[in-house]
């Protein structure tokens, strides 16, 4: 089974996947982690990009756009940890997606925890 882990950060309830879980593949997958968010009482689920499937950063396979929304149903927050891999950064639309994401604030995309607790703590 797969671990997480439940942080405080600056008031909110993260789900932090494991680095070693299972990859981020399809909908059902975005389902597991909203599920166990849900029980654990989270905001926000935190995923180490190596965790997501390279057809994530390939908007045009839509799998970005089926787990996001998953996640923005059932009102819970998502980021992204880690370097995106260098060919998904070549994609106009995604570097696109990705600023829009973090300038909006419901999706994120971080290069580490420590980031993101810096962005949850306003800073």
């Amino acid at each position: 089974m797969t671990t997480f882990q439940i942080l405080d950060i600056s008031g909110r309830r993260v789900l932090l996947a494991a680095d070693d879980g299972p990859v981020v593949a399809a909908e059902r997958d975005a389902m597991d982690l909203v599920g166990e968010a849900l029980g654990a009482g989270a905001q926000l689920i935190a995923v180490p990009v190596g965790r997501l499937s390279r057809d994530f950063f390939d908007l045009k396979t839509g799998l970005a756009g089926a787990v996001l929304q998953k996640t923005t149903n059932y009102r819970l927050g998502f980021a992204a940890l880690g370097e995106i891999p260098a060919e998904a950064l070549e994609s106009e639309a995604l570097r696109a997606f990705i600023v829009e994401s973090n300038r909006r604030g419901e999706v994120l995309f971080l290069p580490d925890l420590a980031a993101l607790e810096a962005r949850l703590a306003g800073g």
